[in-house]
């Protein structure tokens, strides 16, 4: 296994750094790589910018060769994403997100694939992380859980987190029910006794005329209206025309409803992972998605991720695709996928669970991701897609 971290060229309008590959250079800067051969692949990316302006990366390990707990691995870079260290490895933490909280760096999801749901903290950049042995250092729920590093949102003096049990009828899909946690902001975030946990929303057959394959990864976001919601991946895949779902929620979180009428929206890439952030400078919703450009379609929605736009809403129903960031001509074994962002001032920066070439024969199909790759996008707001791939656009 290798861990990498190496600079080079600029690539387009994202600022990347490329690795010479097999047939090939892997966009963005490599932050961990591993070969399919030993059947580990990189899952569950997550980015944060801590107080003193150092960026923290995360993701873990699944796969067959994957062994007890999952094993989460803690980057560190000091010079902006040009280059990243490993610092820490957590054993335990699945599925997870990182966030910052005045001073320290917390890392929120499940312990395990469908078990309890874990917090901890680091008051040390992320060298070091608090264990969650019990209810009142960091074991918040327990049960059979299931979560993605979507953002953890601060908002009306409160940290909120959209998750999902699996204790729905049937697997993927069908099994997902969703909910979200909220604590104060002055809370002790370690004890469980802190955290609101709402009702839980699942499955029914009828949405979406019968075609609605269940809903799961939420993300916490504000709402236009001054309240929090959370915004679902579906498992929609009609004529790629994919669909997300908004739940609202009420002010102390305690409740979640859902309107079939009005909940469903078209989504670019909704068949897949997303984060959506709100940027109060362009007064707009952010994500970049795996929106499946018309060239594309009439295979698997859910499997096509050769294609990451940088999307944008001004009232979180409405979506547009402001531009394709990262592009390969191949579906079987190429993916840019599960992304997690931060806003950088004028920049956005990203990280990536990307399948691509290197010198073993690349990924083992798009899904399991052999990099962990980091991508700065300059000028988010005013982003041009490069010439080459403004044909994919709609």
């Amino acid at each position: 296994m290798k861990s990498i971290g190496f600079i080079a060229s600029l690539l387009f309008t994202i600022s990347s750094s490329a690795q010479e590959s097999g047939s090939g250079k892997v966009p963005g800067v490599v932050i961990q790589h591993v070969f399919a051969t030993e059947k580990l692949y990189i899952g569950s990316p997550s980015i944060c910018i801590l107080p003193n302006g150092n960026y923290l990366a995360s993701h873990e390990y699944f796969g067959p060769n994957r062994s007890g707990k999952s094993r989460v691995q803690v980057f560190n870079s000091g010079n902006r994403g040009k280059s990243w260290e490993k610092i820490a490895e957590i054993n335990g933490q699945e599925w997870s997100v990182l966030f910052v909280h005045k001073k320290d760096v917390f890392i929120i999801g499940p312990e395990t694939a469908g078990g309890d749901v874990v917090i901890r903290r680091s008051s040390d950049g992320g060298h070091s992380w608090t264990q969650p042995d019990t209810e009142q250092q960091g074991r918040l729920l327990k049960g059979r859980f299931h979560s993605a590093p979507t953002p953890v949102l601060i908002y009306k003096n409160r940290i909120w987190k959209a998750l999902e049990d699996l204790n729905g009828p049937g697997g993927w899909g069908p099994g997902f029910r969703s909910f979200i946690i909220s604590a104060p902001v002055d809370a002790d975030l370690l004890n469980a006794e802190s955290w609101t946990v709402s009702n839980t929303l699942g499955y029914d057959s009828t949405y979406l005329d019968g075609k609605f394959g269940g809903w799961l990864e939420g993300n916490a976001v504000p709402a236009p209206d001054g309240h929090v919601a959370t915004v679902l991946r579906t498992d929609y895949r009609v004529n790629g025309n994919e669909k997300a779902a908004i739940i609202n929620v009420n002010d102390d979180g305690s409740q979640i409803s859902f309107t079939p009428a009005a909940g469903f929206i078209d989504f670019p890439g909704a068949c897949k992972k997303f984060s959506i952030r709100y940027d109060p400078v362009s007064n707009r919703y952010w994500t970049i998605s795996n929106y499946v450009p018309q060239a594309f379609r009439g295979g698997n929605p859910e499997r096509t991720r050769n294609t990451a736009a940088l999307m944008s809403s001004s009232d979180l129903k409405t979506w547009k695709v402001c531009g394709i960031v990262l592009h390969h001509p191949d579906v079987e074994k190429h993916g840019f996928q599960y992304f997690d962002f931060q806003f950088d001032n004028k920049d956005i920066i990203a990280v990536s669970r990307t399948a691509f070439d290197d010198k073993d024969g690349g990924a083992d199909n798009q899904h399991n991701a052999n990099y962990l790759t980091f991508h700065r996008i300059r000028n988010f707001r005013s982003y041009v897609t490069p010439e080459e791939w403004r044909q994919l656009l709609p």
